[in-house]
């Protein structure tokens, strides 16, 4: 057992195998979450990062090997291909962010995973196998647990941005009165008219007294005459 470890920390055949076995396992792993939440970066895209990242560490120790033997011919750093793969998962990473007509900012939790997934391939590419299988779990527990944890928090926060979406112009009126009898502020708001679908929209945000449950006003919103739409942000 102590010479097959020992063989996994030499550049070879059989470690390479392992590299990319363990850059496939990590990668699918981390992208089976954002694929049963139904993300368009999910199962087969963090594999591919997590395995092209995993190439550049082990082109890297080769470039290495060859400069040991004829230093006049390398004089640049072959290590520095996993930096510029670290920089260059920004690209992909943008295109993972949207921000939606809502002001509602999605994708950053994706961009994110796919930026550690491509250094946990680096991670495997460069025979770090404890780490890339410890960082596997911490992006897996932060991606199952943590995110409810966060769900709570946000639940239970005092500011929150509200959209309505409602017909009768006088209607707003109407939804102040019933923030206001509830004790709600109005720290902001922003008005649009949709001419496509003949309705307003508006876009809240609102201070709450402590304690005081969101579903409850959404609810009272959503039961005024002319409201088609309540959503919180």
């Amino acid at each position: 057992m102590r010479d097959f470890f020992a063989l996994l920390t030499e550049f070879n055949t059989v470690s390479i195998a392992v590299r990319f076995a363990l850059a496939v396992i990590c990668g699918g792993i981390i992208g089976m979450e954002r694929e049963h939440k139904r993300r368009a970066a999910g199962f087969r895209t963090h594999i591919l990062v997590c395995v092209g990242s995993a190439m550049t560490p082990m082109i890297g120790e080769f470039l290495l090997s060859l400069r040991a033997l004829s230093p006049e011919h390398f004089s640049a750093d072959p290590l520095r291909l996993s930096a510029q793969v670290i920089a260059g998962m920004g690209f992909i990473g943008a295109g993972a962010i949207i921000v939606t007509r809502r002001r509602q900012v999605k994708g950053l939790t994706t961009a994110a995973g796919l930026w550690t997934a491509a250094i946990v391939g680096i991670a495997a590419g460069a025979g770090c196998y404890l780490e890339a299988a410890f960082a596997t779990f911490l992006v897996l527990f932060t991606e199952m647990v943590f995110s409810k944890m966060e769900y709570f928090l946000v639940a239970s926060a005092r500011v929150m941005n509200v959209y309505v979406d409602f017909t009768d112009k006088r209607e707003l009126y109407r939804i102040f009165d019933v923030l206001r009898e509830r004790g709600i502020e109005v720290l902001d708001s922003e008005i649009s008219k949709n001419t496509e679908y003949d309705s307003i929209n508006a876009i809240l945000t609102l201070k709450f007294p402590k304690k005081f449950k969101h579903e409850q006003i959404l609810g009272e919103i959503m039961e005024l005459e002319s409201v088609r739409q309540v959503e919180e942000l």
